[in-house]
């Protein structure tokens, strides 16, 4: 029954409390992020990025530091640091990487506001500016939350984002071993192109036996050099956002 539940709130959020936005950048953008943090998105993600000058959006839940989750040990702060003065955005996916569905507005508004805190205090004063939903989990009333605190939220939900957007529940794909295997990457990489619109991606663990929600290095690299072969920008998501103009 809650699970039923549960979809249902997850349809409400997708087609109510929208908060409309137009996506037509003059150029094909590309961005990628990584969930949670796992140690390997930056031990083993962060080479490749390097090699390829680019950076990456890190969605950072501080209640996961030091630990792990789905089996992954998860980030350190020496990782955290590093990732930011290299360049990588920082952005927010809770404090306990709790869903959205379990907690009311005030709730939400407490983990965001601690995670805001933790976030700061190992980053001289960073202030996140992006979002993205803890498993996809969009709740209707927590849009609201989000849209007040943020520049927008990303979610779950296959695509790419052109012409009219959610700003509090943007689309993306799964850079996931689940995942990959249903896309069509060159055609999806195509389509930001030709539209000119933007391709989020969103990944966890990179490793050569990642679990369902991670992927390989080579997964990685092979989106990379797919985007750059079709002449899109790979910006992290809140550049990406202030090169669309705010969405406006």
């Amino acid at each position: 029954m809650q699970q039923r539940i549960d979809q249902m709130r997850r349809r409400a959020a997708r087609y109510m409390g929208v908060r409309p936005v137009t996506v037509a950048p003059a150029r094909g953008i590309l961005s990628l992020s990584f969930d949670d943090f796992p140690a390997s998105a930056w031990t083993e993600a962060g080479p490749i990025l390097a090699e390829h000058g680019i950076r990456a959006t890190y969605y950072v839940a501080g209640g996961l530091c030091g630990g792990e989750n789905i089996g992954k040990a998860q980030f350190e702060v020496e990782h955290l640091q590093a990732a930011h003065e290299a360049g990588h955005e920082i952005g927010c996916h809770t404090f306990g990487h709790v869903s959205a569905l379990r907690l009311s507005p005030a709730e939400l508004t407490n983990q965001l506001a601690r995670n805001a805190e933790w976030v700061s205090d190992r980053l001289d004063g960073h202030v996140m500016t992006t979002f993205a939903w803890p498993f996809g989990d969009v709740a209707l009333g927590a849009k609201a939350v989000i849209d007040e605190r943020f520049l927008l939220g990303r979610g779950v939900r296959d695509g790419v984002n052109a012409g009219r957007a959610d700003r509090a529940n943007l689309q993306a794909i799964g850079l996931e071993s689940r995942r990959l295997p249903h896309y069509d990457l060159e055609a999806l990489v195509a389509r930001a192109a030709e539209a000119p619109g933007w391709l989020i991606a969103y990944g966890h663990d990179v490793e050569s036996d990642p679990t369902p929600y991670g992927c390989t290095p080579a997964d990685l690299d092979r989106l990379i050099r797919l985007a750059n072969a079709a002449g899109l920008e790979i910006l992290p998501v809140g550049e990406a956002w202030e090169r669309l103009g705010g969405g406006l």
